[in-house]
């Protein structure tokens, strides 16, 4: 009897022992995480985080799930989601044996093979590429980093002044979001690359970047969401979506843009000049590393800090007495010289002085965050033990931990019943020191935590103070004068 044949005969057989051994591993997937609660069927099918991950409102969902069932919820067979400050922040310190789930972390990349800062989850190198680009996001080897930023803040200034301003006879419609987003990018293009897209001296979106941009995005959740990463990482069809950088759908069109700007610099004796890429180069980073970090610079840099502009004055607009307030703080800075009147731009220094200026960017970006993402951890082999509101908690070893952010930073015991309100004044009026100190902790995880900590938060946290503050300027002196 051939074994052809012999496995014929057998064939129910082996059905049912496939059947038996699925049903064995199903049984124990769930059991190493049975201590953990979540939404219905959570511990048996990825069907619940496939769908939330995909949605649009995955960052509520996964509030939900906390707010529902605690500080650490499970949202898949190995996924678990956190609202715990102590557990997020034990994950991401410096020595910790913690790293970057690999499902969600190479969804992220743009070429594929190719890892840049986010998307790393060698431990090793992501240490090292932190240590060779640290110094030229923080500013220290690019001595034009606030004049540069300068002038894209006067840049929308003169754009909202000339087109923009309504008058008792033609009302001008503006979307400031939309003029937020030509900000940033135009900011980050020229920080990162030299030269801006030039979306504010054109008023619009400049080779459909944006729009490139945010299908990109679009395309990387949704092969996260379906388990899709390693196919469309493929080079086949990479080339396809054109996010090898060579010909196929527009998605390759930012990275041809970054590499010729690279290609262009590196021509020039790059290294010897005070700006962020100069920076990476004399600390050796290669062409090819470049390229997969700028567009990484690009795409979050833009994004993020767009959103926490727009966010911010979106509750400002929203609430007349907080921006009775903050005109009221910023007309006493313009006459007693703190800020320099117009068309001078406040200086970050003269920015952060100002109390309730900050009092309204931080509760802004803590009530809308900037980043909803999932941010995944693994657990290290062997698993770890974890204290969680005093309480000893185990993780059993490759289990996934995500962060649930909007649940974080509307968290009730930590910024009162009235957590999900819009109050710039919590941060001035909070009388205990320590219950200040853990609100304070907690804003914070919004650029991440130690190992994994965004290196950009100096360049976004000059960017929103500078806007918040002559944006505003110029909408109190509108009204002002419409009065």
């Amino acid at each position: 009897m051939s074994l052809f044949s012999a496995l014929y005969e057998s064939r129910w057989l082996l059905v049912c022992a496939t059947l038996v051994a699925y049903l064995v591993y199903k049984v124990w997937v769930y059991r190493r995480l049975s201590a953990f609660k979540g939404p219905f069927g959570s511990g048996w099918s990825e069907l619940w985080h496939s769908a939330t991950t995909i949605s649009t409102d995955a960052h509520a969902k996964y509030k939900e799930a906390c707010d529902k069932y605690g500080p650490i919820a499970r949202v898949g067979p190995n996924d678990l989601v956190t609202c715990s400050v102590e557990l997020l922040t034990h994950m991401s310190a410096a020595r910790s044996p913690y790293s970057r789930s690999v499902w969600f972390a190479r969804g992220t990349r743009t070429r594929p093979g190719e890892d840049h800062l986010f998307s790393e989850t060698n431990e090793n190198i992501h240490t090292r590429r932190r240590q060779q680009m640290a110094m030229g996001y923080s500013g220290k080897e690019n001595l034009e980093l606030e004049d540069t930023v300068d002038v894209y803040i006067k840049k929308l200034i003169q754009l909202i002044r000339t087109k923009y301003l309504s008058t008792p006879d033609s009302a001008q419609p503006f979307d400031f979001g939309q003029k937020a987003q030509y900000l940033a990018v135009d900011v980050i293009n020229d920080v990162g690359l030299g030269a801006p897209l030039g979306d504010l001296d054109t008023d619009s979106d400049q080779f459909r970047y944006i729009e490139t941009t945010e299908a990109g995005m679009k395309l990387g959740r949704l092969s996260v969401s379906l388990g899709l990463v390693f196919l469309l990482q493929s080079p086949w069809i990479a080339r396809l979506f054109g996010s090898s950088g060579k010909d196929g759908l527009r998605f390759a069109w930012p990275l041809r843009h970054a590499r010729a700007r690279i290609n262009e610099r590196l021509r020039h004796d790059t290294e010897k000049r005070s700006d962020m890429l100069a920076s990476f180069v004399r600390h050796g980073l290669t062409a090819e590393e470049l390229v997969n970090e700028s567009i990484l610079q690009l795409v979050a840099g833009s994004d993020t800090t767009s959103t926490a502009i727009r966010s911010i004055f979106l509750y400002l607009l929203t609430h007349p007495c907080v921006y009775a307030a903050l005109q009221a703080e910023i007309d006493a800075a313009v006459a007693d010289g703190t800020a320099p009147p117009a068309p001078g731009i406040i200086s970050e220094t003269a920015a952060r002085s100002l109390p309730y200026l900050q009092a309204c960017i931080k509760e802004g970006m803590r009530v809308h965050a900037p980043a909803g993402s999932p941010f995944p951890k693994r657990v290290p082999d062997g698993g770890d033990t974890v204290v969680v509101d005093g309480k000893p908690v185990f993780l059993p070893g490759g289990t996934n931990v995500s962060v649930a952010m909007f649940a974080l930073q509307l968290n009730k015991g930590i910024f009162g019943d009235d957590a999900q309100e819009f109050r710039p004044e919590r941060w001035l009026l909070e009388k205990d020191e320590k219950k200040l100190a853990v609100m304070n902790r907690t804003h914070d995880l919004i650029f991440g935590y130690g190992k994994y900590q965004c290196l950009g938060k100096p360049i976004a946290l000059m960017e929103i103070n500078k806007a918040m503050f002559e944006v505003s300027s110029v909408i109190f002196s509108w009204v002002r004068a419409k009065d």
